[in-house]
């Protein structure tokens, strides 16, 4: 007797032939170590962009200047993202998934570490500003290239009524990086002398970030180059398209999917760089400190990405994304407050919004991907996640900081709530985008 078995979206399970299917849950494992490496990455070029590069590569100018100059190079990784996920694209279809993903991530890993080798200001002047920014581009072109896929296969394999709680998976491995790298951090500030840690303990974690994305990269790969994955992946048509034809056809969705999550990803770096700013100008508390209330936050955050999904499920993506945009506003009104509020004041606006941060980021991912058509499928979730961040978390350290000196804290007020009121704007005039999404 001969028996025809199906390899379509299947895997070996055991020895004895049989197969099994490829689960949500496997996809949503692959995409949440994928968050977590590169948000680790990200989160120490975060913090250093507070603690370490004005002191180190700005020294001509006050600490408020530098931290702005400092801002604004943090910023150029997202305005470069777009481009390596066009970039890498190019390269995926001419040699494959597998070596896309391999470059992309060592590119970051490299960029990365790279910037534990530069000389400072002090050693060669502004050529080291001109090599910090140039390392920072090269962040964001690798970022934009690690592109998988996965989150997409993850939003259209889900079950229909747990699509919610899958999509909070994925978004896990954010907060984690943002632990493990603040961790790192706050260990080195408690560790050695402020001497010692402008000199050499501060590169630490930049050369942590390659062997955490060499680790990172095996798994993944474990994932994607399996033929089952492939073979699904081709299935649903995740595959590189035109850019051009992908705007000229269905650039409203990516606009859309856009803005739809700005709310979210404007409270992003409101919760987790600003702070450190403004703090560390304006406070007399340790950096340390500081760092260690933004962790209890994380884990904070951590469990309203979890409650995210249960959420979602039960009454809709767009009716939670809906939701937690109001609550956003209304959490954008107590800023002054909160700020102004002495210590506790301080703990709780870290903390409030790193729960409505976990609540909105979780369901942030993938809100749009089955609108796509499936030929643009893969390369239009990668641009809207893109800009996302180009729009909604890019500039959002310079901007608070800039405006919270110049006309004080309620400023700030007004960006994150503008952010909040154009996430509600685009989900009342777009209902039809959210259909098949509740």
């Amino acid at each position: 007797m001969t028996t025809t078995h199906s390899h379509s979206q299947t895997r070996p399970a055991d020895t004895a032939g049989h197969q099994a299917p490829i689960t949500p849950g496997e996809i949503a494992v692959g995409v949440a170590i994928g968050r977590a490496s590169e948000y680790f990455d990200f989160f120490v070029y975060a913090i250093a962009s507070v603690l370490v590069f004005p002191a180190l590569f700005f020294p001509f100018e006050t600490q408020l200047v530098g931290t702005l100059y400092s801002f604004a190079i943090f910023s150029l990784a997202f305005v470069a993202r777009p481009f390596g996920t066009i970039i890498f694209m190019r390269l995926q279809e001419r040699f494959g998934r597998e070596a896309k993903l391999t470059v992309a991530l060592f590119a970051l890993g490299t960029t990365t570490a790279g910037i534990a080798f530069l000389p400072t200001y002090g050693d060669i002047g502004f050529y080291a500003i001109v090599l910090l920014a140039l390392f920072r581009l090269g962040q964001g072109v690798a970022l934009g290239g690690s592109w998988d896929g996965l989150p997409s296969l993850l939003a259209l394999n889900a079950p229909a009524n747990r699509k919610g709680w899958y999509a909070m998976i994925g978004q896990l491995g954010t907060p984690v990086g943002f632990i493990v790298a603040a961790s790192l951090f706050a260990y080195m500030l408690s560790s050695v002398s402020e001497k010692d840690f402008f000199e050499w303990a501060w590169r630490y974690p930049f050369f942590a970030a390659f062997a955490i994305n060499v680790v990172a990269l095996f798994a993944r790969l474990r994932l994607v180059a399996t033929d089952d994955y492939a073979q699904l992946l081709d299935e649903r048509e995740l595959q590189p398209s035109k850019v051009a034809k992908l705007m000229s056809h269905q650039g409203r969705i990516v606009l859309i999917g856009a803005l739809a999550t700005l709310a979210s990803y404007a409270l992003f770096h409101l919760v987790t760089v600003f702070p450190l700013s403004w703090l560390s100008l304006y406070s007399d508390r340790t950096i340390a400190d500081i760092l260690v209330i933004e962790i209890v936050g994380a884990g904070f955050a951590i469990a309203g990405v979890v409650l995210s999904g249960v959420l979602a499920d039960r009454i809709g993506r767009r009716t939670m994304l809906g939701c937690l945009a109001a609550l956003i506003a209304v959490f954008s009104l107590f800023i002054p407050a909160l700020l102004g509020g002495g210590e506790m004041g301080e703990n709780l606006f870290i903390i409030i919004g790193f729960v409505l941060l976990g609540l909105s980021y979780g369901q942030a991912s993938g809100a749009v991907t089955a609108n796509f058509e499936a030929r643009f499928r893969y390369t239009g979730a990668a641009l809207t996640s893109d800009m996302a961040w180009l729009l909604g978390a890019a500039f959002a350290p310079l901007v608070a900081l800039g405006l919270s000196v110049q006309f004080g804290v309620a400023s700030v007020t007004l960006y994150l709530l503008s952010g909040a009121v154009c996430t509600l704007t685009v989900l009342a005039l777009n209902k039809a985008t959210y259909s098949k999404d509740k």
